[in-house]
């Protein structure tokens, strides 16, 4: 079956913005989101989609806004750091050969959503790589939504487990509670579990407004309160599927990467990793000798292994090492301990992997004869504490 992934732009943009820590290159020019980005879109890519497009809200006015001027006017205008990474964004995913696509009179949602219902409807395998939960009235069989960052899939089942309510319903489930992000007020004191047992007891949210007198207490009086609202909430909250878009599905065709443009962009804002990996392809870091500094690991027995082992003893090092862990969707690490006994046990050395083939270790402990020197050990701790606790890092 042919695969089609539909990129949130936005979504990816804002939530590497947020995800990371203020980065900038050696020219001052913050790069935070766009490191974000492009290591989501280096996990979207291994779904191995046969179409796909990258999607953002184009500038300009809505059908919403006609609906409600009040809606997104909550909004603090975009942070000028964020602003800065939107253009050079662009112009990574188009070098990329990835299909970008803005629709003026509605939002990114609106086009991810025709798309994803036309795919499913040409019996395509749709995968809509998203962290909006507005998305999960879309799920249907052939349409699963995928959030890069946690590696989390959500399908039929996995959204009636989160949400209460099944796909169909999420539409009623959104327009009870409203949304305090999009400036959409719901019914005051509604939360998820409070919507969900009103669907559940009248069916949908015409059953709701219809048996409003038959709510009691405090938050009957606030359904009451909230009935001439709930049709707009409704119309503000549903994602369409019937725009009117210049190619489908099957158009969206990955083109050829732009090695130069690429080139010129990486260099720019520093990204060593992706530099490395344009110029030497999927073994691109392998390839190359270790930095300065960085010295092999030590095999077992001795023998070759190819890939790149890295033994981690200089602080440039860890702190390369370190942004290399906060920008992965996935990170894999391995401890050395004294003991197995995890009431006894203290850690002498750490591994990490964020890909096939690259690993680090970082001795912290060692006293063997011949042991390198070694980073302080609970400096280096401290400094993985966020990697550790990032819920948006799989590991």
């Amino acid at each position: 079956m042919s695969r089609l992934v539909l990129i949130d732009g936005s979504s990816y943009f804002y939530r590497a913005f947020h995800a990371l820590p203020p980065l900038s290159n050696s020219a001052g020019e913050p790069t935070g989101a766009l490191f974000g980005v492009v290591n989501m879109l280096r996990s979207t890519l291994k779904e191995a989609p046969d179409y796909l497009a990258f999607v953002l809200d184009a500038s300009g006015p809505t059908f919403r806004d006609e609906l409600d001027p009040e809606y997104k006017a909550n909004r603090p205008p975009m942070p000028d750091e964020l602003r800065a990474q939107r253009e050079p964004m662009v112009e990574i995913v188009e070098a990329l050969g990835i299909p970008l696509l803005r629709v003026p009179g509605v939002e990114a949602d609106d086009v991810i959503g025709t798309l994803a219902e036309a795919g499913a409807k040409a019996g395509l395998d749709v995968i809509i790589s998203t962290s909006d939960k507005d998305f999960a009235q879309l799920v249907k069989p052939g349409i699963t939504l995928v959030n890069t960052m946690s590696g989390s899939r959500t399908d039929r089942d996995r959204v009636i487990e989160k949400f209460g309510v099944p796909p169909e319903r999420i539409i009623d489930f959104l327009a009870l509670m409203g949304d305090k992000v999009d400036n959409v007020p719901g019914v005051d004191k509604c939360g998820p579990k409070t919507a969900a047992k009103w669907l559940a007891q009248y069916d949908d949210l015409d059953g709701v407004i219809a048996h409003a007198n038959d709510v009691g207490g405090k938050i009957g009086e606030n359904l009451r309160a909230t009935l001439e609202r709930l049709p707009l909430n409704r119309e503000l909250v549903t994602i369409k599927t019937d725009v009117e878009l210049d190619r489908g599905p099957e158009q969206l065709l990955r083109g050829e990467r732009d090695h130069e443009k690429l080139r010129e962009l990486f260099t720019r804002f520093e990204m060593n990793q992706a530099l490395r990996e344009l110029d030497g392809g999927a073994g691109g870091e392998a390839a190359k000798p270790a930095p300065t500094g960085a010295e092999p690991a030590a095999v077992a027995n001795g023998a070759d292994q190819a890939g790149e082992y890295r033994c981690i003893t200089e602080q440039a090092d860890f702190d390369a090492l370190l942004e290399q862990l906060k920008n992965a969707a996935l990170v894999c690490f391995d401890t050395e301990t004294t003991s197995l006994d995890p009431l006894q046990a203290a850690v002498v050395g750490l591994s990490f992997a964020t890909e096939p083939d690259k690993a680090a270790y970082i001795p912290l402990r060692h006293d063997h004869p011949g042991a390198p020197r070694q980073l302080d050990r609970d400096s280096v701790l401290a400094a993985l504490k966020p990697v550790f606790e990032d819920e948006g890092i799989a590991k």
